[in-house]
């Protein structure tokens, strides 16, 4: 992970981020308007999914006004939102102002992780590489304009300055799965992504530069793996490598994490690699 709705740290402070309340560029609103013409598209289930989408691990209550404003929906329409949700036990309130959302919301994706045979398998191959090499392991998919996390391994640290789990989102352009993910889609795939993603600097590492990134880009394809060295966030660095299907298409991306100062970037080349192409490799068989 959007991380976007991570508490991440900027170039200029240590642990700062932009006010989680503030809109997108394209609002969500703007997103499901551009479907206005079409006579089989729900516009009222696709607001109360971005209402749903709204909250977050650093937003986890949130009022009628604050949903507005991060979905750019009307008030009346997320309150109508929020009413339907309430009565089919989705959301709570809190108090008369806030909402936060309740367990019965993970029945809409518990189908999902236990269907995929991908998620099935991955759980034991990344607790056994994180037992072997003391450090967490990942699985991660491209969803929109993020990666999305659908596996960790249980024994996995805190890195970052958030924690993170099954479904947590940070963005493509500074993290390592993500750049194996951009790197393994369609050429007018990723220059779509890059026309309509906004390149935040999380750190003064992050790169930022459109042109820059796809060198980056093309140097993990050729490489094989990606290793993201304190862009996502100061201390932190990362190494993955992707996870291919029987037609070699890029179906997702396992990585390890560990703290800079304990782990140099050789080490990760020289230990970590091997692991976690073997790893990707014993997926790759369930992926296909």
């Amino acid at each position: 992970m959007h991380p976007k709705e991570a508490s991440l740290r900027s170039p200029t402070t240590t642990s700062r981020t932009p006010p989680a309340a503030e809109p997108a560029e394209t609002s969500t609103a703007d997103q499901i308007a551009a479907y206005a013409g079409d006579p089989d598209f729900m516009a009222s289930l696709a607001r109360g999914l971005a209402v749903v989408r709204a909250f977050s691990q650093q937003r986890r209550r949130l009022s009628i006004a604050q949903l507005s404003l991060r979905t750019g929906i009307p008030r009346a329409a997320v309150r109508r939102c929020l009413y339907t949700l309430e009565k089919l036990g989705y959301v709570a309130a809190d108090d008369e102002r806030t909402f936060a959302l309740r367990p019965q919301i993970l029945s809409l994706g518990h189908a999902y992780l236990s269907s995929a045979p991908l998620v099935m398998a991955a759980q034991p191959v990344l607790d056994r590489v994180s037992a072997a090499l003391h450090e967490s392991c990942s699985l991660a998919i491209m969803d929109s304009d993020e990666i999305l996390y659908i596996a960790r391994s249980s024994s996995g640290k805190r890195l970052l300055s958030i924690d993170l789990g099954v479904g947590s989102r940070l963005p493509a352009h500074c993290t390592s799965m993500g750049r194996v993910l951009l790197a393994g889609i369609a050429p007018d795939d990723l220059a779509s992504y890059l026309r309509r993603v906004k390149l935040a600097p999380y750190t003064g590492r992050t790169v930022v530069d459109r042109e820059r990134l796809v060198e980056v880009l093309s140097g993990v394809r050729d490489a094989g793996y990606a290793l993201v060295d304190q862009e996502l966030e100061i201390g932190l660095r990362s190494i993955a490598v992707p996870v291919k299907d029987f037609r070699s298409r890029v179906v997702a991306a396992i990585n390890i994490g560990a703290q800079a100062q304990r782990v140099s970037v050789a080490e990760m080349q020289r230990s970590f690699l091997p692991a976690l192409r073997d790893a990707a490799a014993e997926l790759g068989l369930i992926a296909a």
